[in-house]
């Protein structure tokens, strides 16, 4: 069985072609995309070859774990039908590529246990789902502070600030250097770093990837405050340390969203809790993948791009 795949070969170096299917297991089911989504964090770092080794990883590899589609064969599976909407967070199911992710493919071949069952209404908004989850649960937790000031308005800082004030806690101020990424947001502030004078924050939320604003942000902790690291960081985390000293200051680790994130932020978009409207700038068909892969990583106004996948012959 082939399949039509978007496939790094080496960094730099994409290509769209078909490539050879293992056969399903016991208990996997046979996917159609319809959505893709482009991660400008992971997937910038396969292109550009920093990304820090994983096992299974390497190239040439299927990249994507933002993938919607249909079942259109469930082999053995009791948890899913055929026709059943799902969110693919990856799938590892080629004879000859890597799968570390590997969810941007025309045809994908991934266990039940691991697909999300999703509102098809959603359409091309569900690729949105893993950031969604993983935002949430950054936030959530025992002990677990909202923020008060996030970094970055991409999309994972625009879903935190969302989600804050959907879990009933003040607007939180985001900082955004980019003129283009302001955006038109009436439900909390973003400003320019350069033009907040706040202070005494309890906890800051880091989701730009930039390490080099820590020793920007550590001054701006109240005593005993704390700095969460909701990104992924390719480079050695390093700072300042008197200003941390003076602040003791805490440092977190946000990583993976587990099978809570998955149950509440399904309930989160089902009930209208939270919005995914107005997060995905560009969508692209997939015949124009390479050009929609380079604009993801290097047009400024590129938020989120989506590939579409439904005219796949």
């Amino acid at each position: 069985m082939e399949t039509l795949a978007i496939v790094i070969n080496n960094p730099g170096e994409l290509d769209l072609r078909k490539v050879a299917l293992r056969e399903p297991k016991s208990g996997e089911v046979i996917i159609e995309t319809q959505f893709s989504g482009v991660s400008t964090g992971t997937e910038r770092l396969f292109w550009n070859g920093d990304m820090p080794f994983f096992p299974g990883m390497g190239y040439p590899l299927v990249p994507g774990y933002e993938t919607v589609g249909v079942v259109v064969d469930n082999r053995a599976s009791r948890k899913l039908k055929v026709g059943d909407h799902v969110f693919v967070p990856g799938a590892n199911c080629y004879k000859n590529e890597k799968g570390l992710f590997g969810a941007s493919s025309s045809l994908l071949i991934a266990s039940d246990e691991k697909l999300i069952k999703i509102d098809p209404n959603l359409k091309a908004k569900g690729t949105l789902f893993a950031l969604a989850a993983t935002a949430r649960h950054a936030i959530a937790g025992l002990g677990n502070k909202l923020p008060s000031l996030i970094i970055g308005h991409g999309v994972l800082g625009r879903l935190l600030a969302r989600l804050t004030i959907a879990a009933g806690g003040q607007a939180p101020i985001v900082w955004e250097s980019n003129p283009l990424r302001v955006g038109n947001e009436t439900d909390y502030d973003v400003i320019d770093p350069e033009n907040d004078n706040s202070s005494d924050h309890e906890s800051i939320y880091e989701a730009s990837g930039d390490i080099s604003v820590l020793d920007k942000i550590i001054p701006k902790l109240k005593k005993n405050g704390e700095i969460v690291f909701a990104g992924f960081y390719s480079s050695p985390i390093s700072f300042s340390f008197p200003p941390a000293f003076i602040k003791e200051a805490r440092f977190r680790i946000s990583a993976e969203f587990n099978t809570e994130d998955i149950n509440i932020t399904r309930s989160l978009l089902e009930t209208g809790a939270l919005s995914l409207e107005g997060l995905i700038s560009h969508e692209s068909n997939i015949n124009f993948s390479k050009a929609a892969y380079r604009q993801s990583f290097e047009d400024p106004e590129c938020l989120k791009m989506v590939i579409d996948w439904r005219d796949v012959a």
